[in-house]
């Protein structure tokens, strides 16, 4: 599934997912149909209920969270091959809505595909987590566990991050716990600096390193501070946002190709287009020469938005 459908399944995952205990709301789809006839169909519907009790009712935090609080999220799990006897490389996808303060709109907080999943998984076997014990007794069974933690992790400092400064940094350090007493072997990938410029290892590095800690900054300025104000005060939000994207910036031009930077942007291209296409000339002019350094994929769609 490519992640601009990935958006659509979100928004219709935000008009049917029943509000679940603890932090999330998260709805889990899990995809066989690339897996062979003799693999028992249940496994699919089996793992796909089990990860979603996982994530919705295993407590993430020791915050409480209301009803109205919880983050709606949604992962999909495209089983590509299988490997070994109960053993499965995949992909996943997994994305954030962020409500918008005084509107109907949700934002992409996340919209990430990792393509590094490998995992064992034997039909109606519990799925056991534990942050002392990241690597439990079988590398492969564990690495489940270990990637969906992870992302719970990343999932709620995200959010937290987005509506206070600083906010998710002690879920960051949770994911980076992760990674740094990840599963090894048997084929896993992702956890490693060497995995690769894209991955999870990249994405709570990059979290954890000071030289980085603008982004901080900078998703804060861009949510609380600009898009939540969009309703009261217009102008001022788009200011807000183009102060988010010069942080950005100021980061890229000391590190560029930076795994975080790109993290930011996926799927945020229609929001950014929409949002300075009625800017005045100035902020529209600072934000196509912005957006065109940051989120080169999206290039001619800025320019056609903002000419």
């Amino acid at each position: 599934m490519s992640l601009k459908t990935g958006i659509i399944w979100l928004a219709l995952v935000l008009l049917s997912t029943p509000i679940m205990a603890q932090e999330l709301q998260a709805r889990v789809s899990v995809s066989g149909a690339r897996m062979p006839t003799t693999v028992d169909r249940r496994v699919f519907t089996n793992l796909q209920a089990a990860l979603t009790d996982f994530l919705n009712n295993r407590r993430w935090t020791s915050d409480t969270y209301k009803p109205s609080e919880k983050i709606v999220c949604a992962f999909l799990l495209n089983l590509t091959s299988l490997t070994d006897i109960d053993t499965y490389s995949a992909s996943l996808v997994i994305q954030v809505a962020r409500p918008i303060y005084g509107t109907a709109y949700n934002s992409p907080l996340i919209n990430f595909q990792d393509q590094d999943v490998q995992f064992k998984y034997v039909l109606f076997s519990p799925l056991l987590f534990d942050d002392n014990r990241v690597q439990g007794t079988d590398p492969l069974v564990a690495n489940l566990t270990a990637l969906f933690a992870y992302y719970a992790y990343m999932i709620i400092g995200f959010d937290d991050e987005s509506f206070s400064l600083k906010g998710g940094d002690t879920y960051f350090q949770k994911a980076w716990n992760v990674v740094n007493n990840a599963p090894e072997g048997n084929g896993i990938k992702g956890w490693a600096a060497f995995d690769g410029n894209i991955n999870r290892y990249w994405l709570a590095e990059n979290l954890q390193n000071s030289r980085y800690s603008l982004y901080s900054d900078a998703y804060y300025q861009y949510y609380r501070q600009g898009l939540d104000q969009i309703m009261s005060d217009e102008e001022k939000a788009r200011t807000s946002v183009l102060t988010a994207l010069a942080d950005l910036d100021n980061i890229n031009q000391e590190s560029p190709n930076t795994m975080i930077r790109q993290f930011f942007f996926e799927g945020k291209s229609n929001e950014l287009g929409n949002l300075f296409a009625k800017a005045n000339p100035q902020d529209k002019a600072r934000a196509l020469d912005l957006l065109t350094r940051l989120d080169i994929t999206n290039i001619n769609k800025y320019k056609q938005q903002l000419k």
